[in-house]
C-alpha cells in the first residue's frame, strides 16, 4: 500500500529533525524550504539546519544540566541533528558547539540522501491545502510574512514576538594573543575539549568602566515598526544588559570567575570577553553573550576597545532580528496539533520553545507523531519525567497563567530547565555514598538534579521502546 507523505514546511533545525523522523518509521516526507527561492533576515545560504546565531549546543552535561539531558534523550531517539552536532563538534569547554558549515552541510546531505526524503526548494505562501493532512509548520522564528498572517487567520489570534540578537565572529589570526590567553572557565573539559577551549581577553576596571559607557552612548539600530517586543532574556542584547546596570555584564557573559590571567597570574581581572571556537579549522571565533543591536561601523570602534581584539577583523558582525512565535497552550493539543485543524503541527521556535536543541526536540517530537498517525497508531507522547516529555508540557499548557491581568497571554519562550520537570518521589533523594556532613545546600541541589536526569533516561528508554513510530521503523 502506498503511504501519503508528510509535508514539512521549513528546513531549519525543527524541520530537518522531522524530516528524519518521519522517514526513519518508512513514512515519505516532502520538505519544503523557501531559501534558494527567497532568503530571510539572518541566514546566510540556502543550507539545511543553518545555525544563525550562536554555534552552540549548549551544555553537554546530562547528568546536572536539562539541557544535556535533552541532548542524551534525543540521541537515544536516533536524532539527526545531535548525530551530525557530534560529528561536527569544535572543542568548547563543558558545552557542546559545532562547526556550523559542517553540521550544515552534514544535515543537508543526510535528508538528500535518504530514499524517502523529498526537498522542495519553494515558498509556502499559506497554510497547507486540506489534502496535504499530515502537515508540520516549522518555519522558526523567521517565518515568512504571507504565511504568518494565514497563521493568524486560522487561529484567530495575533502571533506573539520578541527580539532575538545575533553576535559577532572574529577572525582568530586578528586576536592578539600576547594579551588573551586560552582556558576553559575553571579549567573545564568537556567533549572533545582540552580545558582551554575559549579565548579571554581581560579588563581592567578602568577599562571596562570605559567599554559599558561606550555601549551606552553607541548608535544602535531602531526597529519602530517593533516597539513594545520584549526580548528573551536569553539572548539581550549585550548594549540592553548595560542599560541595565554598570555591573550587569560584569555578572554576566563578561564575569572574570573561574579564569587566572596567563599574562599576569597575579592580577584578578575586574571582567573578561570570552570568545569561543566557531568552526572546526579554528580560524573564527564568536563573541559569547555578544548579541547586538549596535550599528555596523559603532561595533567595529567599540568592541576594538577590547584588549586582545583592538585590531580584531569581523567575519560577520552582530545583528537583529524579529522573532515570532504562537500562543501554544492555547492552540496545541499535546501532540502540537493544531486543536482547530486536525493534522496540521507545529515544530520549533514557533510553537514558543528557545534554543537550537529545544527546537530540534520538538521537531523530532512532531516527526514521530505524524508518522505515527500516517501508519495508523496513536501518537505515544513522552512522559513527563523525561526533558522531551517535560518541555512538550510547558508549551502545550504548563505555563502559569497571568491573574492581575485577564485575558493577557502569559506563555513566553523557555530554554529546557529542571524547573519544568515533576518533583521526585518521595524517599528518592538519597545522601550519595561516603559523603560526609549535612546535606543540603549545593549538594543536594546536584543529587536532586541527579535523580532527576536518572529517572529521565529511564522513562525515556521505556517510552522508546514502546513508541509506534520506533516499532514502525523495526
Amino acid at each position: 500500500m502506498t503511504i501519503k507523505p508528510i509535508h514539512i514546511i521549513g528546513g531549519g533545525l525543527a524541520g530537518s529533525e522531522a524530516a528524519w523522523q518521519a522517514a526513519k518509521a518508512g513514512v515519505p516526507v516532502i520538505l519544503h524550504e523557501m531559501r534558494g527561492v527567497r532568503g530571510t533576515d539572518a541566514h546566510k545560504t540556502d543550507g539545511l539546519a543553518e545555525l544563525v546565531c550562536s554555534n552552540s549546543f549548549r551544555s553537554d552535561d546530562a547528568e546536572t544540566n536539562a539541557v544535556g539531558l535533552l541532548h542524551a534523550e534525543m540521541r537515544l531517539a536516533g536524532s539527526l541533528v545531535m548525530a551530525c552536532g557530534d560529528a561536527h563538534q569544535v572543542p568548547a569547554g563543558g558545552a557542546l558547539a559545532v562547526d556550523r558549515d559542517g553540521f550544515s552541510a552534514a544535515v543537508t546531505e543526510k535528508l538528500e540522501a535518504h530514499p524517502l526524503v523529498t526537498i522542495l526548494r519553494e515558498e509556502v505562501t499559506g497554510l497547507p491545502p486540506a489534502d496535504w493532512d499530515q502537515a508540520i509548520i516549522a518555519t522558526g522564528p523567521l517565518t515568512a510574512p504571507s504565511l504568518a498572517e494565514a497563521i493568524r487567520a486560522e487561529t484567530g489570534a495575533d502571533a506573539l514576538a520578541f527580539f532575538d540578537a545575533i553576535a559577532p565572529i572574529v577572525h582568530f589570526d586578528t586576536i592578539d594573543m600576547n594579551r588573551a590567553w586560552f582556558q576553559s572557565r575553571y579549567d573545564k573539559i568537556g567533549p572533545g575539549g582540552t580545558g582551554k577551549d575559549y579565548i579571554n581577553c581581560p579588563m581592567s576596571k578602568d577599562e571596562y568602566d570605559a567599554f559599558v559607557q561606550a555601549l551606552l552612548d553607541g548608535s544602535k539600530t531602531e526597529f519602530k515598526q517593533w516597539e513594545g517586543t520584549p526580548y528573551f532574556d536569553g539572548c539581550l542584547p549585550i548594549e540592553v544588559m548595560a542599560e541595565r546596570g554598570s555591573e550587569t555584564l560584569r555578572h554576566g557573559p563578561m564575569k572574570p570567575v573561574g579564569l587566572t590571567d596567563a599574562h599576569n597570574p597575579t592580577v584578578k581581572p575586574h571582567a573578561v570577553v570570552q570568545l569561543r571556537q566557531d568552526n572546526a579549522l579554528g580560524t573564527l571565533y564568536n563573541m559569547v553573550g555578544f548579541q547586538t543591536k549596535l550599528k555596523h561601523g559603532e561595533q567595529v570602534r567599540i568592541f576594538r576597545m577590547i584588549p586582545g581584539l583592538e585590531n580584531a577583523e569581523f567575519a560577520r558582525l552582530g545583528g537583529l532580528h524579529r522573532n515570532t512565535y504562537i500562543n501554544s497552550p492555547a492552540l496545541l493539543d499535546g501532540s502540537l496539533q493544531l486543536k482547530s485543524r486536525p493534522g496540521l503541527r507545529f515544530a520549533g521556535q514557533i510553537t514558543g520553545c528557545e534554543g537550537y536543541v529545544e527546537s530540534a526536540a520538538m521537531g523530532l517530537l512532531t516527526g514521530r507523531f505524524a508518522a505515527a498517525e500516517r501508519l495508523g497508531q496513536t501518537p505515544a507522547p513522552p512522559p513527563g519525567t523525561t526533558a522531551l516529555g517535560a518541555l512538550l508540557g510547558h508549551i502545550t499548557g504548563g505555563h502559569i497563567a497571568s491573574d492581575d491581568e485577564p485575558g493577557k497571554r502569559s506563555f513566553q519562550p523557555m530554554n529546557v530547565n529542571f524547573g519544568l520537570f515533576p518533583p521526585l518521589d518521595p524517599g528518592t533523594l538519597l545522601k550519595p555514598e561516603g559523603f560526609e556532613g549535612r546535606f543540603r545546600g549545593k549538594d543536594k541541589a546536584l543529587a536532586k538534579k541527579r535523580a532527576t536526569s536518572a529517572r529521565a533516561l529511564a522513562d525515556c528508554r521505556t517510552w522508546l521502546a514502546s513508541d509506534p513510530a520506533a516499532v514502525a521503523a523495526e
